[in-house]
């Protein structure tokens, strides 16, 4: 059962934090640089990012359980009410873990259904991570994020919010892109944000089926 939470969540000094708008830009730029005609956004949130690809040109729908957030569609990601291959595009940013991950492969079929090529995903990423910045006349930025194993993996602790994050015990980054590959997508990058290494971006194409 997917988590469904009071509209003003979304709106709250307390959601909206600095690292949110670092990833909505990561977001904003990962679809923009695909160009696509058409696009699905899978949780719909305050509404920032489709209503700016919107002003941008861009036709975007977009889907939620909720109603009274207004998206164009009310559903679930475990069954999209849309036909197969609809949107070029299909974008889903930190929407699944909101799910029992024994329901992921599930949410990765439909969002497999209805894309046509691409999609672009993020998910919390709790794994320990230390970030390097030197800047040095004449030499410019280095920059790294350094990812370490942990010394022991906790456990994940359900708030009401959040089912599993990758980095979890149970939940390691190769369990979920096995997850991505058996529901039929090839992944083309992925990566944490710099400056918010929580969030974790996956760039996905779908292989191609005998059937096609």
């Amino acid at each position: 059962m997917m988590i469904q939470l009071e509209p003003e969540h979304y709106f709250s000094k307390n959601y909206d934090t600095k690292y949110r708008f670092i990833s909505y830009w990561h977001q904003l730029d990962e679809m923009m640089a695909l160009e696509p005609e058409s696009i699905l956004e899978i949780g719909k949130g305050n509404g920032l990012v489709s209503n700016y690809l919107k002003r941008r040109g861009f036709k975007i729908n977009t889907l939620d359980i909720d109603k009274r957030l207004n998206p164009n569609a009310v559903g679930s990601v475990l069954s999209i009410p849309f036909l197969d291959k609809t949107f070029e595009l299909v974008a889903c940013f930190e929407v699944l873990e909101h799910l029992p991950f024994k329901e992921f492969s599930q949410a990765l079929a439909e969002i497999y259904r209805v894309s046509r090529n691409n999609v672009l995903l993020s998910l919390p990423d709790t794994s320990r991570a230390y970030r390097i910045f030197i800047q040095l006349p004449k030499f410019g930025v280095f920059s790294r994020l350094i990812s370490l194993p942990p010394r022991k993996k906790p456990k994940h602790i359900f708030f009401g919010e959040h089912y599993w994050e990758i980095g979890k015990d149970g939940y390691p980054l190769q369990r979920v892109t096995d997850g991505m590959r058996q529901a039929g997508f090839t992944i083309k990058k992925t990566y944490r944000i710099f400056e918010a290494p929580y969030y974790r971006f996956f760039v996905l194409t779908k292989r191609p089926t005998a059937a096609t």
